[in-house]
């Protein structure tokens, strides 16, 4: 395989019967992270016994296990566009920049360009890891379109891997606040739960029973809160623990408190207050520098939209 690598294993009793193959693989392929190596095995570069398999396969002694990892996709094929970024930090191996509200990340059918991935070729002059392939360079995590706030891209494959791990790992800290209507029964708590795709609207995530859908956990604390006749709202700080789609759109929705401005969760047009877009900011986004290994935290400012309901 031309530019990529090629991994064979050969399952024993003492070295692997009874492990997950995610997890086997995660030990034996330690510069590649566990996400990684599950997309790998989704995409069949994974064989056991020439078969494809699934990440929570169980081994078993005698298997033959063979790896294929493809070489990074050339990233010629998009365009670098000089659309404004707000960077908040940016060094050699990464670039941590602010998203902004209505941008999408990466290029997809309706979206072809005008994303962030488009301005951050430009701003980086190319040098964007190519693990995420033509249409993700430097990408390791997402921001929906209407959500704002702190975003890591990588510049390079070593970083892109590291911080991916520590993701994947759950080693990264990821504080959002929002601001949702009504305010909820209790002012703090941790939702734990089950989240997948809808079973009717497919453009939605619902809160499913086990053992459907991936467990997500997010912490929340009401930082302010305010009501009246007219109106209910609270200002809402949210530890997410996990990273599931729209998760927490979906956690606050399950407390009665969908967020202001929600199109997919919620009807705009019939929230009170009124508000121009999604109030859901990224505020915070702390891990390990993939060189130095020095502990890092960065924090986005929050957008004018915010500023009638933030604390004082």
């Amino acid at each position: 395989m031309e530019g990529g690598e090629k991994h064979q294993f050969l399952i024993s009793k003492e070295s692997g019967a009874g492990l997950r193959l995610d997890h086997f693989l995660t030990a034996q392929l330690q510069h590649l992270s566990r996400s990684r190596l599950q997309q790998l095995i989704r995409d069949g570069r994974v064989l056991i016994d020439g078969k494809p398999s699934k990440p929570k396969f169980k081994l078993l002694a005698g298997k033959q296990i063979t790896v294929e990892v493809p070489a990074p996709v050339p990233m010629a094929e998009i365009e670098a566009q000089p659309i404004p970024l707000e960077v908040i930090y940016e060094d050699k191996d990464f670039i941590v920049i602010n998203k902004a509200h209505g941008l999408v990340v990466h290029p997809a059918a309706g979206n072809p360009d005008g994303t962030l991935v488009n301005a951050l070729l430009h701003h980086c002059q190319g040098q964007l890891s190519g693990i995420g392939g033509v249409q993700r360079p430097g990408i390791v995590h997402r921001l929906d379109k209407d959500t704002s706030g702190c975003l890591v891209a990588a510049k390079n494959d070593q970083a892109h891997q590291e911080i991916s791990r520590q993701f994947a790992d759950r080693e990264t800290t990821k504080i959002y606040h929002c601001v949702v209507q009504g305010i909820p029964v209790h002012p703090d708590g941790r939702i734990e739960n089950q989240i997948g795709r809808h079973p009717v609207s497919r453009q939605k995530m619902a809160v499913l029973e086990a053992p459907k859908g991936k467990r997500a956990v997010t912490d929340y604390k009401i930082l302010r809160c305010s009501s009246d006749n007219e109106t209910s709202w609270a200002y809402i700080r949210c530890h997410l623990h996990t990273g599931r789609t729209h998760q927490i759109r979906v956690h606050m929705k399950s407390l009665g408190c969908p967020i202001l401005g929600d199109e997919i969760y919620a009807q705009p047009s019939r929230q009170k207050p009124a508000v121009p877009r999604l109030l859901l900011h990224a505020r915070q986004l702390g891990f390990t520098h993939p060189r130095t290994k020095e502990p890092l935290s960065f924090t986005a400012p929050l957008p004018e939209a915010f500023s009638a309901y933030k604390p004082t």
